[in-house]
């Protein structure tokens, strides 16, 4: 099976998107970034802190729902001794979207309090949003906004042209145009990106994704893979083995005995992603990285 990513970066529309982001910091008052809770450093473009500078920051763990628990607190942990304000949300659900605009004031009530001495008190705060692609930023806005006016499509690149959002007469918010995508320059973090359908599936070879996965699960969540899917493997199995013995386990079976491998991939992929599986988190904050052999 190929190991080889076959996943593209476009340093040109980059630099464009990173000139004109730059370009509207100049017009906002904070930034608001959104990052899949189940690969909070993954689904995010490093470039981002050295773009924003010094404006106030909030980060968005979004998809808390499919996320673990326990990881979730650590990753606030993480964002907040870092200075940011953090917010936790599952758009689908609106669970969280409610704690936003009290959060927005909080993080610029010193900003708030200088207009208010300026007798500008109906001044409106303004804000950037930013994320990449299918980590939810047009589900998010139009939550907070409360309407359908952003394009929500599991697609990147629906958003186009500079759109301000009102939120109410004292908030607004600009939905950052251009293709934010990740750097692939790390395979892990390719992958992890398509565990969570962040990718298209037929990017990758499936089964070799799914074989990273299921080490990875076992690894990291091992009681809920063998309660999902029976397994008993020795210490050193591999993840084609644990795939294996789960298609073996599901009757996954072709000609000859043989188990279906690309048949167990695709459900192993999807139980994932509809939480069948467990809630999961796929990666820890940087500085525990080393301290995590399992990762």
């Amino acid at each position: 099976m190929d190991e080889r990513m076959n996943i593209q970066w476009y340093p040109g529309h980059m630099t464009k998107t990173r000139r004109n982001m730059e370009a509207d910091l100049k017009l906002v008052d904070a930034v608001c970034e959104i990052v899949d809770a189940r690969i909070p450093f993954s689904s995010r473009n490093p470039d981002i802190d050295a773009i924003c500078g010094q404006k106030p920051r909030m980060m968005i763990l979004n998809r808390i729902d499919l996320a673990d628990p326990a990881a979730t607190d650590v990753w606030q942990n993480y964002w907040q001794a870092q200075g940011m304000t953090v917010v936790r949300t599952d758009c689908k659900s609106r669970r969280g979207i409610d704690r936003f605009v009290p959060a927005v004031r909080s993080m610029l009530a010193e900003k708030l309090q200088r207009y208010a001495d300026k007798g500008q008190t109906g001044r409106a705060l303004k804000l950037m949003i930013v994320g990449i692609p299918n980590v939810g930023k047009s589900t998010f806005i139009n939550q907070i906004a409360g309407r359908k006016g952003a394009k929500a499509e599991n697609r990147p690149g629906v958003t186009r042209g500079k759109q301000w959002v009102t939120v109410d007469s004292g908030l607004l918010l600009l939905d950052t145009p251009g293709i934010l995508w990740p750097k692939f320059d790390d395979e892990e973090v390719g992958r992890r990106l398509a565990y969570t359908g962040a990718v298209k599936d037929d990017v990758l070879d499936v089964e070799t994704l799914a074989c990273h996965l299921a080490a990875m699960l076992w690894a990291r969540y091992p009681e809920a893979m063998r309660a999902r899917y029976k397994l008993d493997p020795p210490e050193d199995a591999s993840g084609y083995d644990l795939l294996t013995e789960a298609g073996r386990r599901r009757g996954f079976l072709l000609a000859r005995g043989e188990i279906d491998t690309e048949r167990m991939a695709r459900v192993l992929l999807e139980e994932y992603r509809s939480c069948k599986i467990g809630r999961f988190t796929l990666e820890d904050p940087p500085e525990r990285t080393e301290a995590c052999a399992t990762n």
